[in-house]
Order: structure tokens, then C-alpha cells, then sequence
């Protein structure tokens, strides 16, 4: 049946060793970790971490970081040996073609979408914001607002022109040349990196132990009373909060055919990325909570939550502040850079089996990046960025996620037994052990999404499908009459 129809195993390694017509392979060990890193620490660290405290954990937030990077690492043990096995541009719609049919391949490939299209947008929105901040409000509200906002003064926007700029400008660099990309990423992930361990070592000091106890919110905390929202319950629902600040590390696997030596350096890239940023992550929320009381960080605004600790318990730090916000505005370019390339190279894969358009295919003669599909995505996500206000596009970026976190645990498992003896530079522990806990905590974690999320992730989908019944199910390379 064509619905199952899968991707032969040997043409995709062949496709992996054909350096010449493929991707340029520019990127080792160390750009790949740079690049997990560029992705997964960004909004998530300085917005979630104080957002998962407030609502649902406490200080025990640093637990819940915890438990979100175990439901990453078993994805991410699954990803790592698919992408040292098939080091081929598409991440998991690359590896759902090969284990479970063109149909969930298509699924998931649209799904993707939801993550880095729609990340990207949702983080030149956020860039814009935090860039006006930092210039004191300089930029009218007409030109970074969509029309679609008002302001308390009753003043009306236009269109979001920061965003559409950043966008367009990390556009330019991912055309000029993943090398090169890599390269601009590695340098903004040493500035946030190195800010935020500044932040760590300025602000141990000034931790208070009082603000750590206790440590669990206690029953009966007003509005705190749902189960997931005190004690370990609200361990466990702080986890789904700050799981999205952990979105990014599948981005790595996007690149696979871009690395010099994949079945080594693709795991060291997903893996470390992930690594690095869980410790940051749990020492940080352990210095935020510490510094102001969890129960401030619903009153003082989520978003500027690190700036107002400083501000208020670090007397004579403001540059410091100023330097988080930095370190902010820099989080936002990575994240959308790489969010960006993702988004491109899973296109670059769905045109060269036919399912999209060949012009998302097509490599630019000297730079060998789809450089027309970077520009058609920059329209269709400036666009969103430019007219759209965050909170729309911002839920759905992590569906799509959890999504392919759950089909690329399932094919690890269905790989292992229809092609057991193919090599695996790499391979998972524990199967089927592991990518079974995997599918089962992100499977959790879909279940906890609010209900309007789950149901605007159906209607795409349905939009999907229909694309999918009308244009590349008749134009696949493995659909017979095309061959």
C-alpha cells in the first residue's frame, strides 16, 4: 500500500556517501554541540525557569528540570543512533521514511513545522520586544506590533519590523553557508553561555536559603490547588513547563548531513549539547530561586523575572541586568538561526523524495545551501512574525516536537528488528527499554498540553493531509508511476 511505503535503507546510506551532489560537510563534533547549544538555551532558561517556579514547582523547579532533560535524554539516545546510522538532512522525517512509511514520514514532517517555523517566528517576536526594552522604548509601537495589537494608551500597530529584519538577516547567513552559520552560532553560544555563568557566580553569593524552604510548594497554597500544581504533583507539572526550554537538541540531527564524521560526531553533538545545558539549567534555576521568593515571580512579570532579581536583591548590579538582556537578545538569534536551518534541510529532504516542490531542493551553484528554500521560508515566516502577535504562534512550537520525540523512539525499536545486522556507529542502550520510557514521558507530556494547543495541532494536521492527498502522495519518487 503506498501509505507504508518506505525509503530503502541502503539508498538512503548511498545518498549519505554521495559528497558531491549532497550538502557540504563542514561541521565536527565540537560546531555540532555549539549548534545544540546555539538551539536549546534561549527563552526556555530565562523565562520558563522563573515561569515552572511561580506556577506549579517552587524552588523544587530544579528537580523538574531534572525530570524534562530524562524525557529528552531517551529521545535523544534514540536520535543519536538514528542520525550516526543515516546521516541524511531531514531528522525525524528522514528516519520515520525508513522505518514506518511515507505516510507518518509526511505526518511528521509537517508536524515539524509547528517546531521550526513557527519557533523561528515566535522568536523574532520575542527578539523584537527585548531589543526595544534594552533601547528604553525608542522604536514606535506601530513598527514592532502587530496590527493585530493596541497598546494600554490606545495606540495601534502596524507590523513587527525588528523581527522581520532579524529573520531576514540570519536568513542571509544560513544562504551564505552552514560553515558559516556554525560559525556566527559558536560565537553568540560562547556570549549568552559566558553571561549566564556570570550571572551564576555574581548571584551565589546573594542566594538566601530561606527562599529554598520549603523546597516543595505545600498544600493548600491559594491557587495552587489543582494536584499538578504543589508538592511532587507540582514537580511533575513544572517538568512540562520547562520541557520547552529543552526544545532545540533534535535540531542537531537536521544537520547530520553536514557533519564531517557522523557516526561519531553526531551523537557527541546531541548528546553534549543536552548535557551541557541540563547544568546549566538546574544550577541557574537553583540561583534564581534563591535569590527572590518563587511566589515574587507571579507578580513581577515572567519574562523580565532574571532582571528584576538583579535589580532588587543585587543592589549596584543594573550592568548586570543590561547584560542579561543581552545574553537574552543573543538566546533569541541562535534558537531562530538554528530553528531556521532545521526547518530548511527537513524541506531539502521532503524535495528530493518528491513530497514538496523541487525549487525547496535546490542548492545554491556556489554556497551548496537550499538557498531558494531559505528564502521562500523567510517569507512565510517574516510574514507571520511581522503581522502575528507571539501568543499565537508561541504554543504550538513544541507538539511538533514531542511528536517526533515519541515516532523516533518507535523507529529505533522497529529498526532493531526488520534490519538487525545493518552497522550502528551508534547504538541506544537498553532497547527496547529505553525508547519505550521515551515514548511514554513525551507521550505524557502531549496528553498535558492545554486543550487549544492539541486542537489548532489538528487542524494543521488535517491541512496536512490534504496537501498530502492532493500533491505528494502522486509525486513521490516511490510512487510507481514515476519511477
Amino acid at each position: 500500500m503506498s501509505l507504508t511505503r518506505k525509503k530503502s535503507l541502503s539508498g538512503l546510506l548511498a545518498q549519505a556517501a554521495d559528497s558531491e551532489k549532497g550538502l557540504k560537510r563542514t561541521l565536527d563534533a565540537k560546531a555540532l554541540v555549539a549548534l545544540g547549544i546555539g538551539a536549546i538555551i534561549g527563552a526556555g532558561l530565562f523565562v520558563r525557569t522563573a515561569a515552572a517556579s511561580a506556577e506549579a514547582a517552587g524552588p523544587a523547579v530544579t528537580i523538574s528540570f531534572i525530570i524534562a532533560a530524562i524525557g529528552c535524554a531517551l529521545a535523544g539516545l534514540c536520535y543519536a543512533e538514528f542520525a550516526a546510522m543515516i546521516p541524511i538532512a531531514g531528522s525525524a522525517y528522514t528516519y520515520a521514511y525508513a522505518t514506518m512509511g511515507e505516510f507518518v514520514a509526511w505526518v511528521i514532517g509537517w508536524a515539524l513545522i509547528l517546531e521550526y517555523a513557527l519557533g523561528a517566528a515566535t522568536l523574532g517576536i520575542a527578539w523584537s520586544e527585548y531589543l526595544n526594552n534594552l533601547l528604553g522604548g525608542a522604536i514606535p509601537y506601530a513598527f514592532c506590533h502587530s496590527f493585530l495589537q493596541t497598546s494600554a494608551k490606545g495606540e495601534q500597530g502596524i507590523l513587527n519590523f525588528p523581527a522581520l529584519v532579524i529573520l531576514f538577516l540570519l536568513t542571509l547567513v544560513l544562504i551564505k553557508g552552514t560553515e558559516e552559520s556554525a560559525k556566527l552560532n559558536s560565537v553568540i553560544v560562547y556570549i549568552k553561555v559566558g553571561i549566564v555563568l556570570l550571572f551564576i557566580a555574581i548571584a551565589w553569593g546573594f542566594v538566601n536559603p530561606a527562599n529554598h524552604t520549603p523546597y516543595l510548594i505545600p498544600e493548600g497554597v491559594v491557587g495552587h490547588e489543582g494536584i499538578f500544581k504543589h508538592g511532587w504533583g507540582g514537580v511533575l507539572g513544572g517538568a512540562g513547563v520547562v520541557f520547552f526550554a529543552f526544545i532545540g537538541f533534535d535540531a542537531v540531527s537536521t544537520a547530520a548531513q553536514e557533519a564531517k564524521n557522523p557516526a561519531k560526531d553526531m551523537p557527541l553533538g546531541i548528546l553534549g549539547s543536552l548535557a551541557v545545558c541540563t547544568v546549566l539549567y538546574i544550577v541557574f534555576a537553583h540561583v534564581l530561586t534563591g535569590l527572590a521568593n518563587w511566589k515574587e515571580f507571579l507578580v513581577a512579570g515572567k519574562e523580565a523575572s532574571v532582571a528584576y532579581a538583579i535589580q532588587t536583591y543585587m543592589p549596584g548590579y543594573g550592568w548586570l541586568a543590561t547584560l542579561i538582556t543581552v545574553a537574552i537578545l543573543a538566546g533569541f538569534s541562535s534558537v531562530a538561526l538554528v530553528m531556521l536551518l532545521g526547518q530548511s534541510r527537513v524541506f531539502y529532504s521532503m524535495a528530493n523524495d518528491g513530497l514538496l516542490p523541487k525549487v525547496f531542493s535546490d542548492l545554491h551553484p556556489k554556497f551548496r545551501t537550499p538557498y531558494k528554500s531559505n528564502a521562500i521560508l523567510f517569507v512565510f515566516v517574516g510574514a507571520i512574525a511581522a503581522l502575528l502577535p507571539g501568543d499565537i504562534t508561541g504554543d504550538l512550537t513544541s507538539i511538533g516536537t514531542l511528536f517526533a520525540f515519541v515516532l523516533v523512539c518507535i523507529g529505533v525499536m522497529i529498526l532493531r528488528k526488520t534490519d538487525p545486522k545493518v552497522n550502528r556507529p551508534f547504538r541506544a542502550p537498553l532497547v527496547p527499554v529505553v525508547p519505550i520510557l521515551g515514548v511514554f514521558v513525551c507521550g505524557a507530556m502531549i496528553i498535558a498540553l492545554d486543550r487549544q494547543t492539541q486542537i489548532a495541532a489538528f487542524v494543521w494536521l488535517l491541512i496536512g493531509l490534504v496537501v498530502y492527498f492532493t500533491y505528494s502522495q502522486k509525486n513521490s519518487k516511490l510512487n510507481p508511476a514515476n519511477k
